[in-house]
């Protein structure tokens, strides 16, 4: 079975759970001098995520943002800063990490982890995330577990892949994990949207990369591709009717986490709005459900 992080919580309005956009974090400078060779942190594109500590001995018993390593059309994971797996890495785990710890009363582990599947590390976290999986391809090997690890509590969260070619890759791969079980559309009514934030029925949750966002403002354009028009968001349940599978196509939320600091309104209408919320609601699903 996954093992879970204590349950908790305290629940705040969103206006009061993000900061102001004076103290974004590109304008909260730190210095990376003493970062441990091979921290996140030391590879970290944007300003520095502020850091914090959790009490020593409860290394496990904090959330952990867990980032998969998968292979690509047959070849293989790149390495650790190359790749499709990689995209929006490591700033969009590591600002996310920081929002979750900083606006809930959840304990957050400060950098996160990649994994690939066959990691026997996998079952210790109820939570992974794949990001731009359009060309991606689980091994033989990975498949079972995959399975098994969704079946016994897991859950994936799928997201930033635009357009049909692209989800035909990723419902194919699925359809190897689950070849019982056909994918859905997640009503907006569903649990997994109002767990902390009620997110309205009406919002559009499309988040389009930074430079996209920024000048939607003046074209109303936030697809990447002509296709790509309509953010969907389909899922996979498991054996007892619990969302295991979140897949969030046409839009980009590790864009909306990893560069929150570089406009103030990209940050006011697809990080603090769409991004922020959904991620955080997604979390809180899978941890509760």
């Amino acid at each position: 079975m996954i093992s879970a992080p204590r349950r908790w919580l305290t629940f705040m309005s969103i206006g009061l759970l993000f900061i102001a956009a004076g103290t974004l974090l590109a304008q909260q400078r730190r210095s990376r001098m003493g970062i441990p060779s091979g921290d996140p942190r030391s590879f970290q594109d944007s300003e520095q995520t502020p850091p914090w500590t959790n009490a020593p001995g409860f290394e496990r018993d904090v959330f952990t943002f867990a980032r998969i390593r998968y292979s690509e059309g047959g070849r293989g994971f790149w390495g650790r800063r190359g790749g499709r797996w990689a995209t929006d890495y490591p700033d969009a785990d590591l600002n996310f990490s920081y929002r979750l710890q900083q606006m809930t009363s959840m304990k957050v582990h400060p950098t996160g982890v990649v994994l690939e599947i066959s990691d026997p590390e996998l079952f210790r976290h109820p939570f992974i995330y794949i990001v731009e999986p359009g060309n991606l391809t689980f091994t033989d090997e990975e498949v079972p577990i995959l399975r098994r690890y969704l079946l016994n509590g897991g859950f994936l969260m799928i997201d930033d892949f635009w357009g049909d070619d692209e989800w035909e890759n990723l419902a194919d791969e699925l359809a190897r994990v689950f070849p019982d079980r056909a994918i859905f559309d997640i009503p907006r009514s569903h649990p997994v949207f109002h767990s902390v934030f009620a997110i309205p029925d009406d919002l559009n949750l499309q988040v389009p990369d930074v430079f996209r966002g920024t000048q939607s403002q003046f074209t109303g354009i936030t697809w990447e591709r002509s296709d790509a028009q309509q953010a969907n968001f389909r899922g996979l349940n498991d054996d007892k009717g619990r969302l295991c599978v979140m897949i969030c196509h046409n839009t980009d939320n590790g864009d909306g986490w990893e560069r929150e600091g570089e406009n103030q309104y990209y940050f006011r209408e697809f990080s603090e709005k769409k991004a922020y919320p959904l991620g955080i609601n997604i979390i809180f699903y899978a941890l509760t459900h």
